[in-house]
């Protein structure tokens, strides 16, 4: 089945947000051949994102207004409404940010669209769509079926839980310009925005990541972790509970909360895989998962899932990889 799709992308700064090429992956799929995948930016001076999202997306609508200068979840749901009414997508995702969240209930009322919200996955269906979504805090998996209005459906898709698509080398995709309505306005003003403090090493950075959490028990125990770390030649990183214990700085954590990380390789040792810590983590890295719980819901994604006692695991692990390395 093919079907017009379009994605609400979010920008990270002055430029895309990486949920910009999550979004088209997932679309691409779900629209089908023949089907057409749109995107819909809205900001202040986004020319140039733009022609980089028109590496993949067949159609970039664009939205290029002071007024849309800072994120109101408010102002652009009433800027894109008359967009969707115009183009009639069979489908609306965007990312289950905090932007996202923001901005997606009141574009679904606007519309007259249902809303399946903070999807893992999502595919079509006897004529709808059905989507995975975590409750009862990441520890079960549950599905949720969706029946289109005759506007169509809408997704929001949680950041990293879909393959990202590669875009191409040409702008092949088409721009168009939009207008934004007279009534559209901010009704917010941004204070500040507070950036993470920088620490003594960028795990941003870091290609090969082992990540500690609540597991751990005690902050003594922080050191098997490390050696692990030394012997891989990694960097250390934790998930929020290890921070908020105050065993490791705020610059170490990976999450919605704390830093985003784009590694080869993730080894997360007694961390239980909330969509928090989850949400952190782009680019599909191959996961290593060591957690005694087998309900753990990071096993749900991990490559490789360890179910046994850190504190005989890790050591073990290291000892092998020393070994290898002579």
């Amino acid at each position: 089945m093919a079907i017009k799709v379009l994605c609400i992308v979010e920008r990270a700064g002055s430029a895309l947000d990486d949920t910009a090429w999550e979004l088209l992956g997932a679309a691409r799929a779900l629209a089908g051949d023949g089907g057409s995948v749109g995107a819909a930016l809205l900001g202040d001076g986004v020319g140039d994102l733009a022609a980089d999202l028109a590496r993949g997306y067949d159609d970039v609508w664009v939205f290029d207004d002071a007024r849309l200068a800072a994120w109101d979840g408010e102002a652009n749901a009433r800027a894109v409404a008359p967009l969707v009414a115009r183009e009639k997508p069979a489908l609306i995702l965007s990312a289950h940010t905090n932007l996202g969240i923001d901005f997606a209930p009141g574009l679904s009322v606007r519309v007259g669209v249902p809303l399946l919200p903070d999807c893992l996955a999502l595919e079509h269906a006897d004529g709808g769509y059905v989507a995975v979504r975590a409750i009862y805090g990441g520890k079960v998996h549950a599905r949720f079926a969706c029946a289109p209005s005759e506007h169509g459906a809408m997704a929001t898709l949680r950041a990293g839980a879909f393959a990202a698509a590669e875009p191409g080398a040409d702008a092949s995709g088409e721009i168009h310009a939009e207008t934004l309505a007279a009534d559209v306005g901010q009704g917010r003003r941004p204070v500040r925005t507070v950036e993470p403090d920088a620490g003594e090493v960028d795990i941003t950075q870091a290609s090969i990541l082992v990540g500690v959490g609540r597991g751990i028990e005690d902050e003594e125990n922080l050191e098997v972790v490390q050696s692990l770390a030394e012997a891989l030649g990694a960097e250390v990183a934790c998930s929020r509970p290890v921070v908020d214990k105050g065993w490791l700085p705020k610059s170490r954590q990976v999450g919605t909360s704390g830093l985003t990380v784009k590694p080869k390789v993730y080894i997360a040792v007694g961390i239980s895989g909330s969509f928090q810590h989850m949400g952190g983590i782009k680019g599909s890295p191959f996961l290593v998962a060591i957690n005694k719980d087998a309900r753990a819901p990071i096993f749900g994604v991990a490559d490789v899932g360890v179910v046994d006692d850190l504190f005989d695991v890790v050591p073990a692990l290291e000892e092998k990889i020393r070994e290898a390395k002579g």
